[in-house]
Order: C-alpha cells, then structure tokens, then sequence
C-alpha cells in the first residue's frame, strides 16, 4: 500500500496528514502531525448489525502514552491506567461532530481510536485527533459524509492565532475548539476572558477559513488514497408502519406533547405510544421493539416540527424567547464554606463551594504538555433520581465529566488570582431535577455558592441555551427558528443545543452540539444574540438571591502570608521537614511554602495562625539583641535552660536571668518542653546567644504598671 500524505499550512504551523504507513488492517487509518506532536487514528466498522441493535453504537477513544513524551507512567504498575478527564474530553470533542455524518439507520459497530505517539509538549494532540478521525473515515469504506476540519483559535494582543501553542495559550484572551466543513459549523467549545460577542463572532468566521484548507486537504487525501464506500443495508422503519402511527396518534399527539408539567407529559406520550405499539402489532405481529419506537419517535418528531415551525407552540406553553420562571437561593447548607441552588423552570441544581489551602490544589499527569496543577475544579453530579428513575450510582460518566468541564471553564476566567486569593476552590453541582440545560443551572448555582463563600469572583457569570428546528427539502434548508432557554424534549426532537455563558461584558464559555451535518454561521450568530438577551435575565435573577460578596465563611480555613528570605526556606523545612512538621503539629495550621520565599499559613482558628506565624518568624528572622522572643525550653543544666529561637537556633537563659529571685534548681522555674517568653541580651563572636527571662518579665511588669497609671489619669 502506497503513503500519501497531505500537507496544510495554517498560520505558523504545518499540519500533516498521511496514510498507508500504520495500521493497514483497520478499515482506515492516518498518523496526524503538528510540530513533533503526533497522533495515529484509525477507524473501524463491523459488518453486521448485532441482534437487537437499536441504536448507533459509535465509540471514540483517545489515550495519551507517556512514551509519547519519553516519560514513565507513575504507579506502582507503570501502565497508563484509567483515563484521565484530558482523554475524556478530547473523546467527547472527537465524537459530537462525526455522529450527524453517518447514515440514518446505520447501527453498525464502529469504532474510532486515536493514540499519541509522540508529544512536543507545545502542539496539543486534541486537535490533531478530531482531524485524523475524519481523515481515517474518509479514506476508509465506512459510509461517512465527511470529511470535516478542526482548529483552535486563541487571541493574542487583538490578534487571532491559529493553533496557538501551550506557551502561546497563557498570554491568550480566547481557547476556540471550531469544528466544520467546507461551509458551515458543526461543533464548537471552549472558553474566553469575557469576550466580546462582536470579537467571538469574529473568530468563529476566522476559524471557518482555516477548516476549509483542512477539508480541502482530506478531500485530496480521499481521491489519493479513499477507499469504495461500502454498501450495506440500513435499519429504516417501513412507512407502513409509519403510517399507522399516525394514524393512531397523529391527531392526539400534539396535545400530549404540549401537556404542562414533565411528569404529566411523560404519562400522557406513554399512553399513546400503547395505543401505536397495540396497532401495530395487530397488523404486522413480526415488528420488534425498536421498528415501534422509531415508528413512534418520527411521530412525536413531526408533531414537534409541525407546532414549533407553523404555529410558534412550545411544550410548555412559553413563546420562542420566553425564558422558563427562574429563582435562587444562598446558603442552604448550614455547615459548607458555600452553598446555593439555582432553579429554571423543572430544572435544579445545588451547589457546594469549599476552600482548602493552595496546595490541595489538583495535580495531573500532562504528557501532551499544559498546565500541570488545577486550583479551581467543578464536579458536576447527575443522580437518576433527578429525572424520576432508578439507576448506576457512582463514579463519573462522561457526559458528567463533559458538563463539569463546561460549568469549569466558563467560571474559570472570573476565578481571583493566588496572589489575591490563596485558595484551592472546589465546587460541587448535585443535579436535584432535570428537565434541560442542568450545566447552565449548576454554572449559576456554582457562581451563586462562590459568592456565599466568600470568595471575590471578577463578576458573576451566567448560562443559557439556545435550541433549533429546521425543516429540509432535499439537501436545502427550508426554514429555521431559533428558540431560548430549552427543555429536555425540544434538545431532544430539535436540531442543536447552543451552550453560551457570560458575564454582563462578555463570553466566558460555550458548547455546541448539532443533530445535523452542519448550520450555516448566520444561524450560529442569532443564536449568540439571543444567548446575551436571555443571559442578562438570569443573571438579574441570580442577583437577586445573592448579589455581592460575603464574608469568608467561619468554617472555611484562615489564612496568613508571609515572605521570608528564599535562602531561609531549607531553614524553616529542617532535615526530612523535621521543623515544618514541628511548626505545624504545635499550632494546627497548615502550612505552603513557595520557591521565592511567600509563606501560606492556613487555619481555621485565629490562635493557630498566630502560633504558627510566629513560630516561622522565628525560624527565618536574624535574631537582634534588646528584642523579646516567644521559644519552646529545648532543654535544661545546672546552669540555666536552651529555648529554641526557631529552626537550629537555640538562645541560653542563664541560671541567674530565669527570674528576678534566686534560682537554686533551673527546673523549679522551667521544665524541657515550656513555652517560655525571654529577651535577647547578646550574642557572642561565635554567635552564641543570651537570652534573659528576668528582663522580659520586668519589661512586661512596666508596660502593665504603664498602662494601669494611664488608665487612672484623670481625662482632662
């Protein structure tokens, strides 16, 4: 087999697109290269539809080898193990824009693997495994309508950059993921620095030139290299199945659809769709379970279509731009650092903020490069009693972990700095019911319970969806309509689900998920505008449970910074940290030292943060003579008592200097393991240092004897 490759130039950067080289028993497969970052994808697709099939079983995987960066996975096992929420998102973003490219009716097993083999640290993979998966489809005989082009888009000092590098991203106002072919849209994610919404339509159009070289690219790559697409049959519903369902329930669906409340809608859909199954089977006995529900789901989809398009009708009864009723509430929780619930129509989500030092901060394997650490991270939690089921409990899937990182990064931007605010922050959305948009309910949730815990966000940030029904005629768009804020069954019949969030100035985050092989951008841009409308209103919402502020909560922990000379930090840590581990059992505190010298000291009670400061201060300060210091009595002689001044320095309080009377026995005054209060007095050539008790009691006897003749003194 012969290797083709395909090279396109996007800005600074080459990417590079070859097949015939690796994996020539998959159905299709291409290695896809940025810089040195390089990815090998491959796609493959079974033959036969399994028994009971009913619906299109695609799987995309992506994992990252720590080869790949010339590096040992970490464990006791040294395997890459489970995958990380990198892995997982990059499979979401590679999945959501090539399921509408397949053909209605095709259930056949297919799957798409992409693996790094090698990584610059700089070109992030992502971007160069949504590429290989359209490329190793197109080439392959799988029935594809490919191919589509993938880009990120970053801005730099104004300027849009294609492809940025990580090093490039940290100076970046905007991370754009777009997704589309020769014309349209069909996926979009990321975030921004709250961006302008005239800039984010700016680069939407930028990022639609770029694919366009890239699509251009893999069509080349197909006429080169392509294989016959295969014939295979499609598992379609007869019409005449179609028919009798609508003849059933055609006039009766409508006004069981458009029933008020999710629960009562659920029933009355329920008992029609008996109505259909007993029908059926009275005429073809041989219809399986699967021909009546998709006989049935084109029915409620016509009805849908035929209401919202003819007659402007929604499920609930609002207009096209109404928003469902919204309310808030702060602190809900009695004993969290932070709490909140948002509520949008049947729709709740409860959020929890707690604060933790830095240094609970989220460490993460980055063989692909990138940011090492997390501050700040959202878990998103979907229970199954939220939509009034049974069900798996537990871990994560990764729709969960896909809404988290949405709700994440769309708050991220508005999160303070260290500098400012030395916190590790963790918010947890617990999904309460569900009836759409539960990301855009925990991101105004999350914001909400920030603000309860005290922590001085830039703005508060809210979410909104926008939804789509289309009508075709061939290949052509017929009509369209846009509509605000949707529930589960109108992401369910309609045609996309638009994700934006935002500040009162600009875009924070966005997702977009289309049913569809692509939106012209013209769509795209009103659905941005009616985003900003409708996230206005639920930020005035928000505002109106929780408007600024609050006072760190009392349960959250204190903190104290300090700066200590960076050639005193070995000092305050001691051998094996043996000075640290004593700073912080002696006071409770917990305690984070940075490489130039800034000192965090966290505790949840005030007299612990002063211990230990003070126990620091000590450590890392050069001890002055005529200055009082607060030690532990290391140890006692016949002579007198060593109190440590902080890390390896001792002072000697002499026999005589212990007390203003006669001491016969040091230990009748102090005992190993005191806490003692005593001046320095001198320090010797050798550096040896004297420390005086009797003088710091006779200088706190005098500022007490002071204050009391103050206090007596008549005012005049």
């Amino acid at each position: 087999m012969a290797i083709h490759t395909q090279k396109i130039q996007l800005g600074a950067g080459t990417l590079e697109i070859e097949t015939g080289k690796f994996a020539k028993l998959a159905d299709g497969a291409v290695t896809v290269r940025l810089g040195d970052t390089i990815v090998l994808v491959t796609a493959v697709s079974a033959t036969k539809v399994k028994d009971g099939q009913d619906f299109f079983p695609l799987s995309v995987e992506y994992k990252e080898k720590a080869s790949a960066a010339g590096r040992f996975p970490g464990g006791y096992f040294k395997r890459e193990g489970r995958p990380t929420e990198k892995e997982i998102l990059t499979c979401r973003m590679t999945d959501r824009p090539l399921r509408p490219l397949f053909p209605k009716g095709y259930y056949y097993d297919t799957q798409v693997v992409a693996i790094l083999l090698s990584a610059d640290g700089e070109n992030d993979p992502d971007i160069c495994a949504m590429n290989g998966a359209s490329a190793a489809l197109c080439v392959s005989d799988i029935p594809f309508a490919g191919p589509v082009g993938a880009v990120r888009i970053g801005r730099i000092n104004g300027e849009f950059v294609i492809n940025p590098t990580q090093s490039q991203r940290l100076d970046s106002d905007l991370d754009l993921v777009y997704v589309g072919n020769k014309t349209d849209v069909i996926m979009i994610e990321g975030a921004a620095n709250e961006l302008p919404e005239a800039e984010f339509v700016k680069a939407l159009h930028f990022a639609q030139n770029e694919v366009t070289k890239i699509v251009a690219a893999q069509e080349e790559l197909t006429k080169l290299a392509g294989k016959t697409k295969r014939e295979v049959p499609l598992m379609l519903v007869k019409d005449e199945l179609l028919e009798i369902a609508y003849a059933v329930a055609g006039d009766r669906i409508e006004s069981a659809l458009y029933t008020p409340s999710k629960v009562a809608r659920g029933k009355a859909v329920g008992a029609l769709k008996d109505e259909v199954e007993a029908a059926i089977k009275a005429k073809f006995p041989e219809a399986t379970g699967f021909e009546i529900s998709q006989a049935f789901d084109y029915l409620q989809k016509k009805a849908f279509r035929i209401s919202i398009l003819d007659k402007k009708n929604r499920c609930d009864g609002r207009g096209i731009d109404q928003l469902r009723p919204l309310s808030g509430e702060a602190s809900v929780l009695p004993r969290t650092h932070g709490s909140a619930s948002f509520t949008r129509g049947e729709t709740m989500a409860l959020s929890i903020a707690t604060l933790a030092p830095a240094d609970e901060a989220q460490e993460m394997d980055t063989y692909a490069g990138g940011p090492d650490t997390k501050r700040f991270i959202l878990h998103y939690n979907f229970p199954p009693f939220s939509v009034g089921e049974t069900g798996r409990f537990g871990g994560q899937n990764r729709r969960e972990i896909g809404h988290g990182a949405l709700a994440e990064r769309s708050i991220e931007p508005v999160i303070p700095p260290k500098e400012t605010f030395p916190y590790a922050i963790r918010v947890s959305s617990e999904v309460m019911e569900s009836n759409g948009s539960t990301s855009m309910a925990s991101v105004c949730s999350g914001v909400m319970a920030l603000l309860d815990a005290g922590v001085p966000i830039k703005r508060p940030v809210g979410g909104i969806s926008v939804g789509l029904v289309t009508e075709f005629e061939g290949d052509n768009m017929k009509r369209y309509l846009t509509m605000l804020d949707i529930i589960g069954s109108e992401d369910h019949f309609g045609d996309m689900d638009f994700k934006l969030c935002g500040t009162s100035e600009g875009v924070t985050g966005y997702q977009l998920d289309l049913k569809l092989p692509g939106i012209p951008l013209s769509i795209l841009e009103e659905a941005i505008v009616k985003a900003k409308e409708g996230r206005t209103q639920v930020l005035s919402a928000m505002a109106q449970a929780i408007a600024e502020v609050k006072p760190l909560s009392p349960y959250a922990p204190r903190i104290e910074i300090i700066k200590i000379n960076p050639d005193k930090i070995g000092e305050l840590i001691g051998p094996g940290g043996k000075n640290i581990k004593a700073i912080q059992a002696e006071s409770g505190a917990e305690i984070s030292i940075e490489d130039d010298g800034t000192v965090y000291v966290y505790a949840s009670r005030k007299e612990g943060i002063e211990r230990a400061v003070e126990m620091i201060s000590g450590t890392s300060q050069e001890i002055e003579v005529g200055k009082t210091y607060t030690g532990r009595v290391v140890s006692t002689t016949n002579f007198g008592a060593f109190m440590n001044l902080g890390g390896k320095k001792d002072g000697l309080i002499h026999i005589s200097e212990l007390a203003d009377f006669r001491v016969n026995k040091t230990e009748d005054v102090v005992k190993t393991g005191d806490v003692v209060t005593a001046k320095c007095i001198g320090i010797d050539d050798k550096g040896r240092i004297k420390m005086s008790r009797k003088a710091a009691m006779k200088e706190k006897d005098a500022a007490a004897k002071a204050e009391a003749e103050g206090a007596a003194t008549p005012a005049a």
